[in-house]
């Protein structure tokens, strides 16, 4: 028997109009419930091109299945690399992996998750219940992705599964009891969802890189790249206790919000970073180094080198340090204008890895490790990590943000887009 419906299912009552009240939802979900609407939805057409178009509704396919109103929902740094097509993710495809909403309505299987929960949703789309999801690496689910040979899904992203994204007035997810993140009642709040929405993939990929980096109290700390991940990476290690923490990037408005939590600003494109942090730790070099930058590395002259930050951090973590690997590597890199890179391969400096003894840990955030525990962190508003939020848009200026904060612009440091419109 297929799980997959030709139509919705809907329960007695899955939207009610007190948990609707005020919040300009009632004709909307009237709609969704009686089929044939489209929403709106930001759509990749091709190599720094997308649309904000009409497209089918989500809805409802397994009985595992949620649909959320989505509320807020973030322009990710790796969304730009689909977006400057270095990647070979197809036209017509809705975009978005970091989202947060209300779930207006539960397929029958799903038993925790409510009508009215606000929620976020981690970016991994995992099954729960294979063997890796058992082990709690649900960012290489062995089920999510039907793809041969391949481990692992998320929303609206190149060679991740089938799954549309969320920068969407709506979106379908699957195995929602376990993929949904139930978040506390101020979440309603849009101001509230500024942090939330962090949940869905950055602020955990940023506390995976601690992690992989086996950060510690009073450790010295150095971080290459001062984009959103990298930021949170900081941020988690000053929450840890490091002692002192280092930030390279080359971006004024992104080494000002790093100096801004208590971190040091590295600009390497005035010295040799490398002498930099050398220079701040006595000669010794960082206890632990987060790499937040990915295979699109370039110095700061414009060369793209998709080694350049692993090196760097080679030379700038101590002898028999550690270091976290949470910037994109891909297999394949046909865009590349180096021939090595376009196979996914990269000059490392193994050498003098080896012989300083360093550990390097890799991949993927598995979010469901970290998620809740950040959550009430964020509750209790021992973490903001709102502090890099710099536009918030409609779903419909979604283009002027994709464009700004792929150009790096001055001051585009995180785009948050609300497809309900309220700011």
């Amino acid at each position: 028997m297929s799980w997959f419906l030709e139509e919705p299912l809907f329960r007695t009552g899955t939207v009610c109009e007190d948990v609707n009240a005020g919040k300009g939802m009632g004709s909307r979900s009237e709609q969704i419930l009686h089929g044939g609407t489209q929403m709106k939805a930001v759509v990749y057409e091709g190599p720094r091109t997308i649309s904000v178009k009409d497209v089918p509704d989500a809805r409802i396919e397994r009985p595992t299945d949620a649909l959320v109103r989505i509320t807020t929902t973030n322009i990710c740094g790796s969304d730009l690399h689909m977006y400057e097509g270095r990647t070979d993710m197809e036209s017509g495809r809705v975009l978005g992996h970091e989202n947060m909403g209300e779930v207006i309505e539960i397929g029958e299987g799903v038993d925790l998750v409510k009508v009215g929960d606000m929620v976020c949703m981690p970016f991994n789309v995992s099954c729960g219940s294979c063997a890796n999801c058992n082990q709690g690496l649900t960012a290489y689910c062995l089920v999510a992705n039907p793809a041969p040979g391949m481990a692992g899904a998320a929303y609206g992203y190149a060679d991740m599964g089938p799954y549309s994204g969320g920068q969407a007035e709506l979106l379908r997810v699957p195995w929602a009891d376990f993929n949904c993140l139930v978040l506390p009642p101020d979440a309603v709040d849009i101001q509230r969802q500024r942090d939330y929405v962090m949940l869905a993939d950055i602020f955990p990929t940023g506390w995976h890189a601690t992690e992989l980096a086996c950060v510690r109290p009073g450790d010295n700390v150095a971080v290459y790249g001062a984009g959103p991940v990298g930021l949170l990476a900081a941020y988690s290690a000053i929450i840890k206790g490091a002692n002192k923490v280092m930030v390279v990037d080359r971006h004024p408005d992104r080494l000002r919000l790093a100096e801004q939590i208590g971190a040091i600003p590295i600009d390497d494109s005035k010295a040799s970073p490398v002498d930099q942090i050398l220079e701040q730790t006595s000669g010794r070099g960082a206890d632990r180094g987060c790499e937040a930058v990915g295979y699109q590395a370039h110095e700061p002259q414009g060369q793209e080198k998709a080694a350049l930050t692993l090196n760097n951090l080679v030379h700038s973590v101590r002898f028999g340090g550690t270091i976290g690997v949470v910037g994109v590597y891909i297999p394949e890199d046909p865009g590349s204008p180096d021939p090595l890179q376009k196979q996914g391969k990269a000059p490392f400096d193994y050498g003098m890895f080896w012989f300083k003894g360093q550990s390097m840990g890799t991949g993927q955030c598995n979010v469901k490790a970290y998620n809740r525990q950040l959550m009430n962190l964020i509750e209790s508003k021992k973490a903001e990590p709102s502090f890099l939020v710099s536009h918030e848009l409609t779903l419909d200026e979604a283009p002027t943000g994709y464009q700004n904060f792929d150009a790096r612009n001055d001051g585009w440091t995180k785009v948050l887009l609300h497809p309900d419109g309220r700011r």
